[in-house]
Protein backbone atom coordinates (compact mmCIF):
# COMPACT_ATOMS: atom_id res chain seq x y z
CA UNK A 1 0.00 0.00 0.00
CA UNK A 2 1.15 3.32 -1.24
CA UNK A 3 2.54 5.90 2.04
CA UNK A 4 2.19 9.61 1.52
CA UNK A 5 4.77 11.66 3.16
CA UNK A 6 1.68 14.31 4.81
CA UNK A 7 0.08 13.33 7.95
CA UNK A 8 -0.35 14.12 11.79
CA UNK A 9 -0.20 12.22 14.55
CA UNK A 10 -0.67 13.03 18.20
CA UNK A 11 -0.75 10.60 21.54
CA UNK A 12 -0.65 11.46 25.43
CA UNK A 13 0.77 9.28 28.16
CA UNK A 14 -0.42 9.89 31.93
CA UNK A 15 1.23 8.06 34.95
CA UNK A 16 1.79 9.09 38.71
CA UNK A 17 4.69 11.04 37.89
CA UNK A 18 4.56 12.18 34.24
CA UNK A 19 2.39 13.37 31.55
CA UNK A 20 3.56 13.51 28.15
CA UNK A 21 1.81 14.67 25.07
CA UNK A 22 3.63 14.14 21.72
CA UNK A 23 2.77 15.99 18.55
CA UNK A 24 4.29 14.81 14.79
CA UNK A 25 3.59 16.50 11.70
CA UNK A 26 4.99 15.55 8.48
CA UNK A 27 5.49 16.79 4.82
CA UNK A 28 7.32 15.66 1.75
CA UNK A 29 10.65 15.70 1.32
CA UNK A 30 13.61 13.58 -0.61
CA UNK A 31 14.81 12.68 2.24
CA UNK A 32 14.55 12.00 6.02
CA UNK A 33 14.56 15.36 7.85
CA UNK A 34 13.80 15.83 12.20
CA UNK A 35 13.28 19.03 13.62
CA UNK A 36 12.19 18.57 17.39
CA UNK A 37 10.98 21.33 20.04
CA UNK A 38 9.51 20.93 23.32
CA UNK A 39 10.60 20.21 26.67
CA UNK A 40 14.13 20.22 27.64
CA UNK A 41 16.21 17.78 27.00
CA UNK A 42 14.32 16.54 24.27
CA UNK A 43 15.74 19.63 21.78
CA UNK A 44 18.80 18.26 22.52
CA UNK A 45 18.09 14.82 22.19
CA UNK A 46 17.27 14.65 18.48
CA UNK A 47 19.20 11.09 17.62
CA UNK A 48 17.52 8.68 20.09
CA UNK A 49 13.99 10.37 18.90
CA UNK A 50 15.52 9.79 15.43
CA UNK A 51 16.11 5.83 16.10
CA UNK A 52 12.47 5.69 17.32
CA UNK A 53 10.91 8.05 14.09
CA UNK A 54 12.98 5.67 12.07
CA UNK A 55 11.18 2.55 12.19
CA UNK A 56 7.71 4.28 11.03
CA UNK A 57 8.94 6.61 8.40
CA UNK A 58 11.39 6.27 5.51
CA UNK A 59 11.44 9.53 3.49
CA UNK A 60 10.07 13.35 4.68
CA UNK A 61 10.54 16.13 6.71
CA UNK A 62 8.92 15.51 10.41
CA UNK A 63 8.04 17.91 13.02
CA UNK A 64 8.17 16.39 16.63
CA UNK A 65 7.42 18.33 19.29
CA UNK A 66 7.69 16.45 23.28
CA UNK A 67 5.63 17.50 25.96
CA UNK A 68 6.55 17.09 29.58
CA UNK A 69 5.47 17.57 32.74
CA UNK A 70 7.02 16.01 35.88
CA UNK A 71 4.63 15.94 38.91
CA UNK A 72 5.88 16.91 41.88
CA UNK A 73 9.61 17.59 40.66
CA UNK A 74 9.55 21.64 40.48
CA UNK A 75 13.02 22.83 41.05
CA UNK A 76 13.36 24.48 44.22
CA UNK A 77 14.57 28.30 43.18
CA UNK A 78 18.77 28.46 43.75
CA UNK A 79 19.01 31.49 45.39
CA UNK A 80 23.01 32.32 46.31
CA UNK A 81 22.78 34.23 50.14
CA UNK A 82 26.25 34.67 50.66
CA UNK A 83 26.48 36.41 47.13
CA UNK A 84 22.77 38.22 47.69
CA UNK A 85 24.38 39.44 51.43
CA UNK A 86 27.31 40.84 50.37
CA UNK A 87 25.81 42.71 47.43
CA UNK A 88 23.36 44.50 49.87
CA UNK A 89 26.26 45.51 52.46
CA UNK A 90 28.35 47.08 49.68
CA UNK A 91 25.15 48.77 48.01
CA UNK A 92 24.40 50.27 52.28
CA UNK A 93 28.33 51.08 52.29
CA UNK A 94 28.73 52.38 49.44
CA UNK A 95 25.40 54.69 50.06
CA UNK A 96 27.05 55.74 53.35
CA UNK A 97 30.17 56.53 52.27
CA UNK A 98 28.40 59.03 49.32
CA UNK A 99 26.23 60.60 51.58
CA UNK A 100 23.38 59.26 50.11
CA UNK A 101 21.68 56.59 52.55
CA UNK A 102 18.37 57.01 51.20
CA UNK A 103 19.65 55.51 47.70
CA UNK A 104 20.50 52.08 49.50
CA UNK A 105 17.10 50.75 49.41
CA UNK A 106 16.11 51.57 45.46
CA UNK A 107 19.02 49.88 44.69
CA UNK A 108 18.79 46.78 47.10
CA UNK A 109 15.48 46.08 45.14
CA UNK A 110 17.52 45.32 41.95
CA UNK A 111 20.06 42.93 44.04
CA UNK A 112 18.39 39.37 42.56
CA UNK A 113 19.15 40.48 39.08
CA UNK A 114 22.81 40.65 39.94
CA UNK A 115 25.52 38.26 38.59
CA UNK A 116 25.32 34.80 41.04
CA UNK A 117 22.85 35.91 43.13
CA UNK A 118 20.08 33.59 41.46
CA UNK A 119 21.77 31.30 38.85
CA UNK A 120 19.83 29.58 36.33
CA UNK A 121 19.12 25.66 36.50
CA UNK A 122 21.42 23.69 34.25
CA UNK A 123 18.91 22.13 31.51
CA UNK A 124 19.08 18.42 31.70
CA UNK A 125 21.59 16.93 28.63
CA UNK A 126 19.64 13.73 28.56
CA UNK A 127 16.13 12.31 29.99
CA UNK A 128 16.05 10.54 33.65
CA UNK A 129 16.00 6.85 32.89
CA UNK A 130 12.45 6.76 34.38
CA UNK A 131 11.34 8.86 31.91
CA UNK A 132 12.46 8.23 28.89
CA UNK A 133 10.41 4.92 28.15
CA UNK A 134 7.28 6.69 28.89
CA UNK A 135 8.07 9.43 25.89
CA UNK A 136 9.42 5.97 23.82
CA UNK A 137 6.62 5.04 24.10
CA UNK A 138 4.34 8.32 23.34
CA UNK A 139 6.31 8.38 20.59
CA UNK A 140 5.88 5.42 19.00
CA UNK A 141 2.09 5.51 19.63
CA UNK A 142 1.86 9.25 18.06
CA UNK A 143 3.69 7.99 14.67
CA UNK A 144 1.46 4.60 14.49
CA UNK A 145 -1.68 7.38 14.53
CA UNK A 146 0.45 9.41 12.05
CA UNK A 147 0.68 6.58 9.72
CA UNK A 148 -2.85 5.67 10.07
CA UNK A 149 -3.11 9.08 8.19
CA UNK A 150 -0.81 8.20 5.41
CA UNK A 151 -2.02 5.42 4.67
CA UNK A 152 -5.65 6.42 4.30
CA UNK A 153 -4.05 9.46 1.77
CA UNK A 154 -1.85 6.95 0.29
CA UNK A 155 -5.09 4.82 -1.00
CA UNK A 156 -6.37 7.86 -2.34
CA UNK A 157 -3.57 8.36 -4.36
CA UNK A 158 -3.31 5.24 -5.34
CA UNK A 159 -6.35 5.67 -7.02
CA UNK A 160 -5.76 8.79 -8.75
CA UNK A 161 -2.38 7.44 -9.58
CA UNK A 162 -4.75 4.61 -11.51
CA UNK A 163 -7.10 6.54 -13.18
CA UNK A 164 -3.97 8.97 -14.69
CA UNK A 165 -2.42 5.55 -16.00
CA UNK A 166 -5.69 4.35 -17.68
CA UNK A 167 -5.93 7.58 -19.58
CA UNK A 168 -2.15 7.31 -20.29
CA UNK A 169 -2.83 3.36 -21.78
CA UNK A 170 -5.85 4.80 -23.73
CA UNK A 171 -3.81 7.46 -25.08
CA UNK A 172 -0.83 5.05 -26.15
CA UNK A 173 -3.96 2.36 -27.71
CA UNK A 174 -4.86 5.02 -30.07
CA UNK A 175 -1.49 5.55 -31.39
CA UNK A 176 -0.75 1.94 -31.58
CA UNK A 177 -3.80 2.09 -33.80
CA UNK A 178 -2.92 4.90 -35.71
CA UNK A 179 0.54 3.89 -36.92
CA UNK A 180 -0.19 1.84 -39.46
CA UNK A 181 -2.48 4.06 -41.40
CA UNK A 182 0.08 7.08 -41.28
CA UNK A 183 2.16 5.20 -43.76
CA UNK A 184 -0.46 4.10 -45.65
CA UNK A 185 -1.61 7.84 -46.28
CA UNK A 186 2.05 8.77 -47.03
CA UNK A 187 2.27 6.29 -49.90
CA UNK A 188 -1.18 7.64 -50.90
CA UNK A 189 -0.21 11.45 -51.05
CA UNK A 190 3.13 10.41 -52.12
CA UNK A 191 1.62 8.03 -55.19
CA UNK A 192 -1.02 11.86 -55.97
CA UNK A 193 1.95 13.74 -56.21
CA UNK A 194 3.69 12.04 -58.66
CA UNK A 195 0.49 11.71 -60.72
CA UNK A 196 0.24 15.18 -60.89
CA UNK A 197 4.49 15.52 -61.89
CA UNK A 198 3.68 13.22 -64.34
CA UNK A 199 0.22 15.04 -65.45
CA UNK A 200 2.12 18.36 -65.38
CA UNK A 201 5.63 17.99 -66.43
CA UNK A 202 5.59 14.85 -68.28
CA UNK A 203 7.71 13.44 -65.55
CA UNK A 204 8.64 9.80 -65.63
CA UNK A 205 8.87 8.58 -62.06
CA UNK A 206 9.57 4.48 -60.87
CA UNK A 207 8.10 2.55 -58.99
CA UNK A 208 10.78 1.58 -56.94
CA UNK A 209 11.74 5.00 -56.20
CA UNK A 210 7.81 5.23 -55.01
CA UNK A 211 8.08 2.20 -53.02
CA UNK A 212 12.13 3.49 -51.64
CA UNK A 213 10.42 6.77 -50.41
CA UNK A 214 7.94 5.69 -49.00
CA UNK A 215 10.38 2.76 -47.12
CA UNK A 216 12.11 5.58 -45.97
CA UNK A 217 9.35 7.24 -44.44
CA UNK A 218 8.15 4.57 -42.34
CA UNK A 219 11.50 3.79 -41.03
CA UNK A 220 11.78 7.46 -39.86
CA UNK A 221 8.56 7.26 -38.19
CA UNK A 222 7.92 3.84 -37.11
CA UNK A 223 7.69 4.09 -33.00
CA UNK A 224 6.51 0.64 -32.25
CA UNK A 225 9.88 -0.30 -30.32
CA UNK A 226 8.97 2.99 -27.99
CA UNK A 227 5.38 2.21 -27.60
CA UNK A 228 6.59 -1.29 -26.78
CA UNK A 229 8.78 0.00 -24.00
CA UNK A 230 6.17 2.96 -22.74
CA UNK A 231 3.46 0.09 -22.50
CA UNK A 232 6.22 -2.08 -20.11
CA UNK A 233 6.69 1.23 -18.20
CA UNK A 234 3.17 1.53 -17.77
CA UNK A 235 3.19 -2.14 -16.24
CA UNK A 236 5.88 -1.76 -14.24
CA UNK A 237 4.30 1.52 -12.77
CA UNK A 238 0.92 -0.39 -11.94
CA UNK A 239 3.05 -3.32 -10.26
CA UNK A 240 4.84 -0.74 -7.98
CA UNK A 241 1.33 0.78 -6.87
CA UNK A 242 0.22 -2.16 -6.16
CA UNK A 243 2.99 -3.51 -3.79
CA UNK A 244 3.12 -0.13 -2.60
CA UNK A 245 6.82 -0.32 -0.06
CA UNK A 246 8.72 2.72 -0.75
CA UNK A 247 7.74 2.79 -4.16
CA UNK A 248 7.97 6.77 -4.47
CA UNK A 249 11.64 7.10 -5.96
CA UNK A 250 10.82 4.02 -7.85
CA UNK A 251 7.78 5.51 -9.12
CA UNK A 252 9.97 9.10 -10.09
CA UNK A 253 12.09 7.21 -12.09
CA UNK A 254 9.28 5.09 -14.04
CA UNK A 255 7.33 8.66 -15.28
CA UNK A 256 11.10 9.98 -16.12
CA UNK A 257 11.49 6.98 -18.39
CA UNK A 258 7.42 7.11 -19.87
CA UNK A 259 8.96 10.58 -20.21
CA UNK A 260 11.56 10.13 -22.59
CA UNK A 261 9.69 7.23 -24.66
CA UNK A 262 7.14 9.85 -25.07
CA UNK A 263 9.20 12.43 -26.39
CA UNK A 264 10.85 10.55 -28.94
CA UNK A 265 7.74 9.11 -29.96
CA UNK A 266 6.31 12.98 -30.43
CA UNK A 267 9.50 13.67 -32.93
CA UNK A 268 9.29 10.53 -34.73
CA UNK A 269 5.28 10.43 -35.64
CA UNK A 270 4.75 12.39 -38.78
CA UNK A 271 1.20 12.92 -37.92
CA UNK A 272 -1.08 15.74 -36.20
CA UNK A 273 -3.26 13.31 -34.69
CA UNK A 274 -0.74 11.06 -33.60
CA UNK A 275 0.77 14.24 -31.67
CA UNK A 276 -2.19 15.22 -30.19
CA UNK A 277 -2.55 11.95 -28.18
CA UNK A 278 1.53 12.97 -27.60
CA UNK A 279 0.66 15.92 -25.85
CA UNK A 280 -2.67 14.17 -23.85
CA UNK A 281 0.21 11.90 -22.41
CA UNK A 282 2.78 14.37 -21.64
CA UNK A 283 0.48 16.58 -19.90
CA UNK A 284 -1.07 13.37 -17.74
CA UNK A 285 2.71 12.67 -16.71
CA UNK A 286 3.04 16.30 -15.58
CA UNK A 287 -0.01 14.93 -13.22
CA UNK A 288 1.84 12.21 -11.80
CA UNK A 289 4.68 13.60 -11.42
CA UNK A 290 3.34 16.14 -9.11
CA UNK A 291 1.31 13.10 -7.01
CA UNK A 292 4.39 11.09 -6.76
CA UNK A 293 6.61 13.79 -4.95
CA UNK A 294 4.36 13.10 -2.02
CA UNK A 295 4.60 9.23 -1.95
CA UNK A 296 7.32 7.63 0.37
Amino acid sequence: MLLSMTGFGEARTQTDALGVAVEVRAVNNRHLKLTVRGSDPYPLYETELEKVVRRHVRRGTLHVHVRVERQGQAAAPALNTAALADYLKQIRLACDEAGTPEFAGPLASGALALPGVAPEARAHTAPPDDEWPVVEKTLDAALANLNTMRRDEGKAMAADLMVHHRTISDQLEAIRVLCPAVVTEYRQRMLERVKQAVADAGVVLSAESIIREVALFADRTDVSEEVTRLTSHLEQFAELIRKGEEAGRKLEFVIQEMGRETNTVGSKAGDVTISRHVFEIKATLEKLRELVQNVE
